[in-house]
């Protein structure tokens, strides 16, 4: 059995915590798409992880697996992992052959073209981590990228590597202006350089028994009888395919996704729970349209700044403020559709405590026209104006008792509120997050029981 778990906004919805919640009941949990630009922070008993790219079930002792969707800096990687070690943890990750290498080239390029968009009126500057994501993909799609299993054979790195670097040396010197052999970048662009650290990141991989024919491996577990949780990074809304364009990230955080990005079956996938995580008002991290932005008079922007302190609203990985806004309807819907979400875990409704007023936008008016869903294109999504509906607002109270309590517990308005999103969305209530901890999660429903009826 599979469960599937899915940003339904734009990132930051707190989906780590219900990893892993649910990663305790999974034995293998796989991340599908993204790399090091996805953040996910995990509380348990007090103490704080923060994972960009080890699968949050980490931290519950669970098998990860970084999918074949993935893109996959061994920089990163090592470092995570050598640091839950030195926390007492014994991390269990395993990564896809067919999964691509985030190389260094990678990232100087992502940061100069960031930086060209920046200084170029007609360019789109989409506010990336500067981790080299995009950059791989595209070498993915361009299929001169370098994959996991060419790290384990000397010979076929040296020759990919020899072809990759030509390439992306003259994208950097033609294209952006960089001189290579004089800037601070140059060893990133040494064929040389590059086959020393990674022949041996290969070696590492080799003799830790790393790496993985994903697809097998993964059917090999559930035909065992295993539990398996698909984690997506990111949301649905800076999907490649169903988000902002362009202002998205390079890969597919939705539920389709999972399938593609590990090599299990799609009827195998869609068989499961697919259950979408959603922040109990908006955060964003970067450029691109939020028609429910706090960002007009000063009333607003204290709102903003009053929800950004409580709910901690800075990116974990870049540690950039996040920009707030009022939950947006629209946005739910439309991720509900794309993914199938069989329930909704609602988070952090304690963020929203003792506000002066609380407003939900139900619809947009766009030309005159009352429209419930998110626009095709990104211009036509910017002129959107925001139609709001007005809740009752809540009091703090001891959250954690509350959460030791049950659902029933929770304020009246907050239980309205909660069920009214959920209603919106066409799916049921499996949890609400007061807290950030995993104790601090009321649980209605677990999704491997659901899957089990």
């Amino acid at each position: 059995m599979t469960v599937t778990i899915v940003g339904s906004q734009l990132g930051d919805e707190g989906k780590g915590a219900l990893v892993d919640r649910w990663g305790g009941d999974a034995d293998v949990v796989v991340r599908y798409q993204g790399g090091d630009n996805a953040g996910h922070t995990v509380v348990e008993g007090g103490e704080e992880y923060k994972l960009s790219l080890v699968p949050s079930g980490a931290v519950r002792g669970t098998v990860g697996v970084l999918g074949n969707g993935c893109v996959v800096n061994p920089r990163t990687l090592f470092s995570e992992i050598d640091g839950l070690r030195e926390r007492g943890l014994d991390p269990d990750v395993r990564v896809a052959r067919r999964a691509h290498v985030i190389l260094p080239y990678h990232r100087v390029l992502d940061g100069i073209e960031e930086a060209g968009k920046a200084d170029d009126d007609s360019g789109v500057e989409v506010g990336t981590t500067g981790r080299g994501i995009g950059p791989t993909y595209e070498d993915k799609a361009g299929r001169r990228g370098i994959r996991v299993g060419d790290l384990l054979d000397p010979d076929v790195l040296r020759e990919r590597l020899e072809y990759a670097v030509s390439h992306n040396r003259a994208v950097a010197e033609d294209v952006y202006g960089l001189d290579v052999a004089d800037s601070e970048h140059a060893e990133a662009f040494d064929v040389d350089a590059l086959y020393e650290e990674f022949v041996e990141v290969g070696e590492r991989l080799a003799d830790d028994g790393m790496t993985v024919n994903c697809s097998d491996f993964l059917h090999r577990r559930r035909e065992a009888g295993d539990r398996i949780l698909f984690e997506g990074a990111q949301g649905t809304s800076i999907d490649v395919d169903h988000g902002n364009y362009p202002f998205v990230t390079s890969s597919n955080p939705t539920a389709g996704a999972a399938s593609v990005g590990s090599g299990l079956g799609v009827t195998t996938v869609g068989a499961g729970e697919v259950v979408g995580i959603v922040k109990a008002y908006l955060s964003r991290v970067g450029a691109g349209p939020m028609p429910t932005e706090l960002d007009g008079d000063d009333r607003e922007e204290s709102l903003a700044d009053e929800i950004r302190e409580k709910g901690g609203e800075f990116g974990t990985v870049t540690g950039r403020p996040r920009r707030i806004g009022w939950l947006d309807l629209p946005m739910l819907r439309h991720a509900s559709r794309v993914s199938g979400f069989t329930g909704v875990a609602i988070n952090h409704v304690d963020v929203l405590a003792d506000l002066e007023e609380l407003q939900v936008c139900v619809g947009y008016e766009l030309d005159g026209e009352r429209i419930d869903t998110v626009p095709t294109t990104t211009r036509r999504w910017e002129r959107c104006e925001p139609v709001y509906r007005e809740f009752d607002t809540w009091s703090a109270v001891d959250w954690a008792a509350v959460a030791e309590e049950g659902y029933e517990a929770l304020p009246e308005a907050t239980r309205t509120y909660v069920e009214f999103v959920a209603d919106e969305m066409d799916a049921a209530v499996y949890a609400v997050g007061v807290g950030p901890d995993r104790e601090e999660t009321i649980e209605l429903a677990n999704p491997f029981e659901e899957s089990d009826a």
